[in-house]
């Protein structure tokens, strides 16, 4: 949900239905194994219809902004049905996948019923993020968001990661420059999954190696000393490529620097073309962030 054009209403709503012709990458259903599909009779199901199958049905949500896009999608695709389908939204503030799974059974995450105005508050958020300006999602901040504790942190730094009004840059590929200046030269030094390092949540691997690549490759580059690109499944898969990305020696050009002397910026040199939800970013129409207005 954070990287990349959005995908049409007519894909997203084929997502959660049932399975036709939908490819592998094309239907909710490949998220789960195969195995369990067969066991819980969910084989060709929408994501409705297999609900509907539960006794009961638990979202379990994590705090970062994808996982929190994700689900102001599904409350805004459920509807008025997440409550008659009982539906309950666990308060998840813990990091699921990176939390040991006998520390995970003892967390107690509160849960709560689905009602309408989660409904409304997601459907309002869905509806701002898939705009074609960042101005719905900004005005969120006037909201009350606190029927889903992790959203107005996820408004915020989806906001964050807007070009910046003095740099030109959102926040992630600032920290990239931030740490390279500190003396981290090698590729995966800063990348986000250093997560105390980085300090910033919205992207993760894939997502930075083309950040990375953006900055190194760009006519006028903020870095220098990148070896190897593009950053592809097929370079990972090159023993040779993948070495020699690796060992890539970073260094910030005069560019870099000055950017963050706070003296450039990014888009003065360089094009711009990269979606943020539903709004293009071009040069033409370049929205910028700072910590208190949004101002294209």
């Amino acid at each position: 949900m954070v990287w990349g054009p959005p995908r049409s209403d007519a894909e997203l709503v084929a997502f959660l239905e049932a399975r036709t012709t939908q490819g592998p990458d094309s239907n909710w259903l490949y998220s789960l194994p195969r195995q369990r599909r067969q066991l819980f009779g969910f084989q060709d199901l929408g994501l409705i219809e297999a609900c509907e199958r539960c006794e009961t049905v638990e979202l379990w949500m994590e705090t970062e902004p994808n996982a929190q896009l994700v689900l102001i999608w599904l409350l805004d695709y459920l509807g008025l049905q997440a409550r008659t389908l009982g539906i309950v939204l666990r308060h998840v503030d813990a990091s699921l996948g990176e939390t040991e799974p006998a520390r995970l059974a003892e967390c107690k995450f509160p849960g709560v019923a689905i009602n309408d105005h989660h409904i409304e508050i997601a459907s309002l958020a869905w509806g701002a993020y898939r705009a074609p300006t960042p101005h719905a999602w900004f005005n969120l901040l006037s909201r009350d968001l606190s029927i889903l504790p992790q959203l107005r942190r996820c408004v915020l730094e989806m906001l964050e990661e807007l070009p910046g009004r003095a740099t030109g840059l959102g926040a992630s590929e600032l920290r990239i420059l931030e740490l390279i200046s500190a003396g981290y030269e090698h590729p995966f030094e800063v990348f986000p999954h250093f997560k105390q390092r980085f300090q910033r949540r919205v992207f993760g691997y894939w997502e930075a190696g083309a950040l990375l690549e953006g900055l190194a490759l760009a006519p006028v580059p903020a870095v220098s000393g990148l070896a190897e690109w593009p950053f592809t499944l097929e370079m990972h898969n090159l023993r040779e490529r993948y070495e020699r990305y690796k060992e890539s020696r970073l260094s910030l050009t005069a560019l870099g620097r000055a950017i963050l002397a706070g003296a450039d910026d990014f888009s003065r040199h360089n094009p711009i073309d990269r979606w943020w939800g539903g709004t293009r970013l071009t040069n033409d129409r370049l929205w910028r962030w700072d910590p208190v207005l949004l101002v294209p």
